[in-house]
């Protein structure tokens, strides 16, 4: 008989669900946000009452484009943690609800762990033990993945987030939220080597942001003249204004240069360290172009079988949520009505 999901995503500002029969995605509906723009930024008590308006009409959208009934659904998935709290018991409290009505089994599912799983939505998948680096708004991490239930963390950030990089270095530019997909485009009409950041020097497979957003913050307060703290070499609000606007490409290219840099020197250690040559990539910030350009390009250099998900994979969605809770079925793990809905989810 073939084992049917339904899976429900809201650990941020996006409202998602997500049917998935036998390992197959066949449908994966989201509802985003736009009310935190005028904020420059997610808003907890928004994101959840935005949740609550559309997580109904979002599953049933989903139920029906997949051509399925409610009583052909085998278990209920839902993300469990990492989130925002308020955001992560609507999603909970709606699968445990649906649950208990259809009588059907819940699997509280890892946020990390599935957009490391939708490495395993569309041919051509991995073979393991596989590497992945997933990379978000609020975590960056290097995994090993021995199977879709088993999977270690080597390597993490001690300190930001690469999104967060990107995200709060578009803010210092200007940008409006969300920032990080703007720098990306205007990376893509600039130089990337004509401003240099340094490369933060942590030992092992850890990763850190915070030096590199300071930084970026001193280089705008100088308007390019000196990396120096703003109290030896300042520059006027007005001369700052104008190089950025004069110079946009140019910056935006060198701030992501630098953190896509970051993070594959680090992938690349831990592929040497490991020898695992099957690499994939995950998380929202994989959507990045440059990212995935200098990725696809390491991958050529150093002989690795890469992986990246469909664009509609890599940021938060509930067929990533499908995927991972179909494998926790084949593997009968399940959560009860008594488990909490933002509570730490097992990897």
């Amino acid at each position: 008989m073939p084992v049917t999901i339904l899976a429900i995503e809201s650990s941020c500002d996006e409202t998602s669900s997500s049917v998935c029969v036998d390992g197959k995605i066949l449908s994966n509906y989201i509802a985003n946000q736009t009310v935190h723009e005028k904020y420059g930024g997610v808003v907890p008590e928004l994101a959840s009452r935005a949740h609550m308006q559309h997580i109904v009409p979002v599953v049933d959208a989903a139920v029906r484009d997949a051509g399925i009934i409610m009583k052909d659904i085998d278990a209920i998935a839902f993300t469990q943690s990492p989130g925002l709290i308020g955001s992560l018991l609507v999603g909970g409290q709606f699968a445990k609800s649906l649950s208990l009505a259809l009588n059907k089994p819940l699997i509280a599912v890892h946020h990390m762990q599935a957009h490391v799983l939708a490495n395993l939505i569309d041919d051509p998948k991995p073979s393991f033990p596989f590497l992945c680096l997933t990379v978000s708004g609020g975590h960056t991490q290097i995994v090993v993945c021995e199977s879709p239930t088993q999977m270690k963390v080597i390597g993490e950030t001690i300190d930001d987030a690469a999104g967060e990089a990107f995200d709060k270095s578009a803010k210092l530019l200007g940008l409006p939220y969300p920032g990080g997909p703007l720098i990306d485009k205007y990376a893509r009409e600039g130089d990337p080597n004509r401003y240099k950041f340094p490369e933060p020097q942590i030992p092992g497979l850890n990763f850190s942001f915070s030096g590199v957003k300071t930084s970026i913050l001193y280089f705008l307060q100088n308007a390019g003249k000196s990396n120096l703290y703003k109290e030896e070499f300042g520059a006027t609000e007005e001369e700052k204004q104008k190089f950025i606007s004069e110079n946009l490409p140019d910056i935006c290219a060198s701030i992501q240069q630098r953190i896509v840099t970051i993070l594959l020197n680090k992938l690349k250690k831990a592929a040497l360290a490991t020898g695992i040559t099957d690499i994939c990539l995950a998380g929202g910030v994989s959507a990045n172009s440059g990212l995935r350009k200098g990725f696809d390009e390491k991958g050529k250099k150093y002989n690795w079988n890469t992986f990246v998900p469909e664009l509609k994979y890599c940021t938060d969605n509930a067929g990533m949520i499908a995927i991972t809770g179909y494998y926790k079925y084949l593997s009968e793990q399940f959560a009860d009505l008594s488990v909490s809905s933002t509570a730490r989810a097992e990897w």
